[in-house]
Formats: C-alpha cells, structure tokens, sequence
C-alpha cells in the first residue's frame, strides 16, 4: 500500500532512473530525513528534499540506498530481488511485489 502522496509502496520492486540498478523499497518518508551533509555529498542530482524519499534494497548486494522519488521507476516486469536482508522485511514475493512482514491496519 501507497503512502499518501508516495508514487511507489512499500514492497514494490523499482529501479534507479540514474544507476540503473534493481531493487525492493522497505521503507518510505514523505520527505527527506538525513542529514545536510549526506545531502551534499551523495545527493549529486539534487532532488527535492520535500517529496518522498525511500529506502530500497539494492538487488545482487549487501546494502541498501536512500533514494529520492524523482530518481525510481517502477519496474513493468517484477522479478525477486537477491539480498541477504529481504526476509528481515518481508514475507513472500507474489509476482507483482513484496508482501510485508511489518502489516499496518
């Protein structure tokens, strides 16, 4: 599920618009959350701070990124991801996308 004004959920499998590479969102902020200096210094394309940003587990791996909204695609054919950290997040990869481990009513 969507967070309000997100354009991509929890789960989904996306790809970076700039690196190219492959990965599943375990995490969302409606708006930038780190700080200035990570901002500078690995922000190089300047995206808005005040629109989502997301956690994503990079595929084929062991670490993850923070990305802004404006830099992800969603991917039109998901496949899984391989990174030794998906089972911390989630459940089952149905097809389509995750399933979370972390199930909000």
């Amino acid at each position: 599920m969507a967070q309000k004004g997100c354009q991509f959920h929890i789960g989904q499998v996306v790809t970076h618009s700039l690196f190219g590479y492959k990965g599943a969102i375990y995490d969302v902020d409606a708006e930038f959350m780190l700080t200035e200096e990570w901002y500078k210094k690995v922000a190089k394309s300047s995206p808005p701070k005040d629109q989502p940003w997301y956690h994503v587990l990079v595929d084929g791996v062991e670490h993850s990124t923070y990305v802004a909204e404006k830099n992800l695609k969603a991917v039109l054919e998901p496949s899984p991801i391989k990174h030794p950290l998906i089972d911390l997040y989630f459940e089952d990869f149905n097809g389509i996308s995750y399933s979370s481990l972390n199930k909000k009513n």
